[in-house]
């Protein structure tokens, strides 16, 4: 195949361009002068498309500047095949049509290239396009190797009378024949054996003169240069047959903004001066409807939902994972325990407790918190009217609270710290505030213990019940325990592996575990919430 990838080939007119030249975007290549260069490089783009994919939806972006040329753009698909060879994927054929499908939809014009030598009703290229265009409304039937077929017959074929197509179909001789002059390239070659084509058969095709619009006496339509200028008056007619429906639609989106200026300014003359002042009051107005989002009962309701999410870490991070947790029941049940009867293994506990939330920046959360919803409360602003309408306006009113929210927040929670400072470490509370931060205490350590045991169902549902789950736990440890023990061993440079029999038998033994447990199950064994959950629900 040559075609591997779809070709997008842009004909920019340049008239003051002093030479012709291509580029290609996506490569970054710059301007290329030399042509056998574009055509070895896309010789080299298509080559680079794997054997076992055949063809890439990917497209070669390529772009031609001159001022020869008529501002087109022409893209080269893949030919359609009928059976894949040996070294193509099966699937061949279908990503082949799946590919042009896209490419031939409305509006774009179909250019069907069949050969004169092979009857119409074979052309894939036909049937394909008879099946989106059904009247031939846009489809030029592109005949090549009209040299090979006798005049009569080629006439026979561009007249369309077996296959008829609204816009008709073109002759062609791609081909070069005869030799070549020194000072002759392929393409001039080619084309002065097609203009000599048609000439020796002028009493069948007619006059090939560019003046003509067709062929002289038989009204076909012959040559690459009929075929350019068909294909620019074609895109003509499209161009301007659609121009009515783009007034239509600016014509109601005109109805539709006048409309609107009646309902939110009553037909009133209004100035770009009072269109900003009344924007910066709509503004203004947002912003303290807004801000009763963060009076002192909404910014303290936050601040005890962070400091509990706070305190849950701190009892997970010391308490949750310690063996030892269960002690702590028989000593909350027992109304004797003072204290000083404590073991000291607890009050370490408990300072460490206190200390890791004295010591987490209370007052630099608290500010990033609310800096957070300020934050969150200027983009809520800028994604509604007016600023939807004007989105570089809302961008320079994102950056501009972002910028001031950033210099200030170092200052902000710089204060608030040593604001608190004095009461981290000696916090005074009477019997009344100890008993009610005792219940609030015990009401979100019953919440956490309800969301806990709600996950720990979730995942029993997706591993398949409570053994399985222990199974998977101890699965986990064991391969947690494995990788522990071939660290120590790295570490102290002990280099003994297995016995080939241990080998096989413990190959044996993970291919099971595998086959037993997939692998999205096992990320779940080794969340380390999962296991905690886990240990909990068996105590």
């Amino acid at each position: 195949m040559v075609t591997r990838r779809p070709i997008e080939l842009t004909l920019i007119h340049t008239p003051d361009a002093k030479g012709e030249y291509g580029e290609f975007p996506a490569l970054g290549l710059g301007r290329i002068t030399d042509f056998s260069n574009i055509q070895r490089t896309l010789t080299d783009l298509n080559l680079a498309v794997p054997t076992d994919e055949a063809v890439s939806d990917e497209p070669i972006d390529l772009r031609i500047y001159s001022s020869r040329v008529p501002d087109l753009t022409l893209i080269d698909l893949p030919g359609y095949i009928q059976i894949a060879s040996m070294e193509q994927p099966d699937s061949l054929k279908e990503k082949i049509a799946a590919l042009c499908e896209k490419y031939i939809r409305e509006p774009n014009i179909i250019l069907a290239v069949c050969a004169a030598d092979v009857d119409l009703a074979n052309s894939p290229a036909l049937r394909v396009s008879r099946r989106v265009d059904p009247l031939g409304l846009r489809t030029i039937g592109v005949v090549t190797k009209m040299d090979l077929v006798p005049p009569e017959q080629g006439a026979a074929i561009l007249s369309g009378n077996r296959y008829p197509l609204h816009l008709g179909y073109v002759g062609v001789v791609a081909k070069a024949t005869g030799k070549a002059h020194w000072r002759e390239n392929a393409t001039s070659l080619a084309h002065r054996a097609e203009t000599d084509f048609f000439a020796d058969h002028k009493d069948v095709f007619g006059d090939l003169s560019p003046s003509s619009s067709s062929s002289s006496g038989s009204g076909l339509m012959v040559g690459t240069g009929m075929l350019r200028r068909r294909l620019i008056d074609v895109l003509e007619s499209s161009m301007a047959s659609s121009l009515h429906g783009i007034t239509n639609a600016v014509q109601l989106e005109l109805e539709e903004t006048q409309y609107q200026f009646k309902v939110q300014y009553n037909d009133r003359r209004i100035s770009a001066e009072s269109y900003v002042a009344e924007t910066m009051d709509a503004l203004k107005g947002r912003f303290k409807e807004f801000t009763t989002q963060f009076r002192k009962p909404q910014i303290r309701a936050k601040l005890k939902e962070m400091l509990d999410e706070k305190v849950m870490d701190v009892l997970e991070q010391l308490y949750w994972s310690d063996r030892r947790a269960a002690e702590l029941a028989a000593l909350g049940a027992d109304p004797k325990v003072k204290p000083e009867d404590v073991e000291s293994y607890w009050r370490y506990k408990l300072e460490a407790a206190s200390s890791l939330l004295t010591k987490s920046g209370v007052g630099r959360d608290s500010t990033l918190l609310v800096a957070d919803g300020l934050s969150a409360l200027i983009d809520s602003i800028a994604a509604r009217e007016p600023f939807t309408f004007h989105p570089q306006a809302a961008e320079r009113l994102i950056e501009f609270s972002h910028a001031i929210l950033r210099d200030r927040i170092g200052v902000t929670s710089d204060s608030v710290e040593n604001c608190i400072k004095p009461y981290k470490y000696e916090v005074e509370v009477d019997e009344r505030e100890w008993e009610q931060g005792r219940t609030q205490a015990i009401d979100l350590f019953e919440k956490e213990s309800k969301l806990c045991e709600s996950k720990l169902t979730d995942i029993r549902k997706k591993v398949g019940g409570s053994r399985r789950l222990s199974s998977l736990v101890g699965y986990v440890k064991r391969l947690e325990e494995e990788e522990s023990d071939r660290k120590q061993r790295r570490l102290a440079g002990v280099e003994i592996g297995p016995q080939p029999s241990d080998e096989a038998t413990e190959k044996q033994r993970r291919e099971a575990d595998d086959y037993r447990f997939p692998p999205a199950q096992v990320l779940d064994g080794q969340s380390p919430s999962h296991n905690s959950l886990c240990d909990a629900n068996t105590r």
